[in-house]
């Protein structure tokens, strides 16, 4: 927190002995009056959260009071030990609910005190590898972990009172089933149970093994805009595949099968080169049987606005990269940047093409003297909302429902020393700056909030259930001349359709942090969306 002075008149000095005198009154009579003055409102939030066995770092959502673990298979969900936490200065937990271990197979809740009370839910999430697969099995086995149930198919021809078992695991990688079936010739005609025993607790599945008429099956096609996901199931060892078609054409395709992966009895089918808005039909393949057909149409492909980045007007001291009176769908920090300096993200003549414009993101250290802070130029899809004191908040993510492969661009970079940085980034300091252009998709109820002070961060995850695809593109060195970029956006699932997209360039990859390169700039230029690959 930084506190500027001003020189005061001797008008106001004389008014301010003034107030003091009555200060000082009020405070020899309060004995004797009530208190009325209501404290401060402050949110105290955690900071940081580590816990035993966990493979990631805790998700901190300080707009809803959430915080989400991540737990590996080795973990007793049951009896998670806290290893470490930071809060915000002053405040306190109240109870004991982080002393010895917490059961986190539901919600915790834990409440923070600073002048008033604060609940906060601590949540887990732990992703055991569960399967069960056995010889001549059509798809792959529905694991029900909720239930502790397994279900796998066979065809009509296979006895079930002979099946052969391959693989099975029910329980974290520390587990032991009894008995054991693994390798061994089971009687399925009935219900088969088992205990799971781990941390000395047991648990009874039951495997169900079924007969299927149904030798193949087409489960669903995840229609893009160039590209759809297939998918089926059939027996395993057979040769399973795709064939597709124009819904106008009658004349069958096979899909490559380098397009195609497997898993056991389940396959997928990835077909590409498609017209957007268009019909086709599909079905899956088993040696010489075919599934079900399913028709389904591709997708226009959106496009974003001012993706040449040509479009900027000024106002005041701020550059805005919107023409003036027209729709925003950028946004820069300069409104933070002004509030100590002039604007660190502006339109730059030194173009890719060598015409229109291209955006010129600076890493200042804005302020006076040593009085200030250091401001990473950016530009993203979304609006820049405030600023809390000498920090920003901001909007991240503007919606579109698209399911672009890449993104494409221009840029050139000149990478300075890192000059600043925060007590977390220290060790970074007189190394090379990097820059950063990354790009996610994802389905939030609403635009993300960023906040980057300190005591109140939050910032974008990666790894946030809720991202549907991410990619990125950095350079930790001078790029002096543009050249283009591509960031292939990694998918986690080809089924839900985004809302959001948020396109992020910054000079300074943890300009979050403020930490960075006093001088590095970053150019970006001449941006587009691919939807094939």
């Amino acid at each position: 927190m930084y506190t500027f002075k001003k020189n005061i008149s001797r008008k106001a000095r004389v008014r301010n002995g003034v107030i003091c005198l009555i200060a000082a009154i009020g405070a020899a009579v309060s004995g004797c009056i009530d208190n009325n003055v209501p404290y401060p409102r402050i949110q105290p939030n955690f900071l940081s959260f580590e816990v035993e066995n966990s493979y990631r770092a805790t998700s901190i959502d300080t707009l809803s009071r959430k915080m989400t673990v991540y737990l590996n298979d080795v973990a007793d969900i049951q009896n998670v030990n806290v290893m470490s936490y930071s809060i915000t200065d002053g405040a306190s937990v109240v109870g004991d609910a982080l002393a010895g271990g917490m059961d986190l197979t539901s919600p915790v809740s834990v409440t923070l005190r600073l002048y008033q009370d604060y609940v906060w839910t601590i949540t887990a999430v732990q992703n055991i590898e569960r399967y069960f697969t056995i010889a001549s099995q059509i798809g792959t086995s529905a694991v029900d972990a909720g239930a502790h149930r397994v279900i796998a198919y066979v065809p009509m021809s296979v006895d079930l009172k002979q099946v052969k078992v391959q693989t099975i695991r029910l329980g974290g990688s520390t587990s032991v089933m009894t008995p054991d079936l693994t390798g061994q010739t089971v009687d399925f005609s009935q219900p088969v149970t088992v205990e799971v025993t781990e941390f000395g607790r047991s648990e009874n599945w039951t495997i169900y093994v079924e007969q299927t008429e149904s030798n193949v099956t087409t489960e669903r096609v995840d229609a893009w805009t160039c590209v759809a996901w297939l998918y089926g199931v059939a027996q395993v060892g057979k040769e399973n595949g795709f064939e597709y078609r124009r819904a106008d054409d009658t004349e069958w395709s096979k899909v490559p099968a380098e397009w195609v992966t497997h898993n056991g009895g389940s396959f997928t089918g990835r077909l590409i080169h498609l017209s957007p808005e268009t019909a086709y039909v599909a079905r899956a393949c088993s040696d010489d049987e075919t599934g079900n057909e399913i028709e389904f149409v591709t997708t226009g492909g959106a496009t974003i606005p001012n993706a040449s980045l040509d479009e900027w007007w000024l106002s005041g001291k701020i550059w805005n990269p919107w023409l003036e009176g027209g729709n925003q769908y950028w946004d820069t920090g300069n409104k933070g940047a002004t509030t100590l300096g002039d604007s660190n993200s502006v339109p730059t003549d030194d173009t890719s093409t060598g015409t229109g414009k291209a955006a010129m993101l600076q890493t200042k250290f804005v302020g006076i003297a040593s009085v200030g802070k250091l401001a990473a130029g950016n530009l993203f899809t979304g609006k820049y909302v405030r600023t809390d004191g000498t920090n920003g908040v901001l909007s991240f993510g503007r919606e579109f429902s698209g399911r672009p492969t890449k993104i494409k661009g221009y840029l050139k970079y000149k990478s300075a020393t890192i000059s600043h940085a925060t007590e977390s980034f220290t060790r970074l300091k007189g190394q090379p700056d990097t820059c950063i252009v990354w790009a996610a998709l994802a389905d939030w109820n609403t635009p993300f909030e960023i906040r980057t002070k300190p005591s109140d961060r939050q910032l974008f995850d990666e790894n946030d259930p809720q991202v549907i695809a991410y990619g990125k593109v950095q350079y930790g060195e001078d790029v002096p001349e543009y050249i283009p970029f591509e960031i292939e956006l990694d998918y986690r699932t080809t089924q839900r359709v985004p809302r959001y997209i948020v396109i992020v360039a910054s000079a300074s990859k943890y300009g979050d942090y403020f930490t960075g390169g006093d001088g590095s700039v970053l150019y970006v230029d001449d941006l587009s969306l691919e939807y094939d690959y």
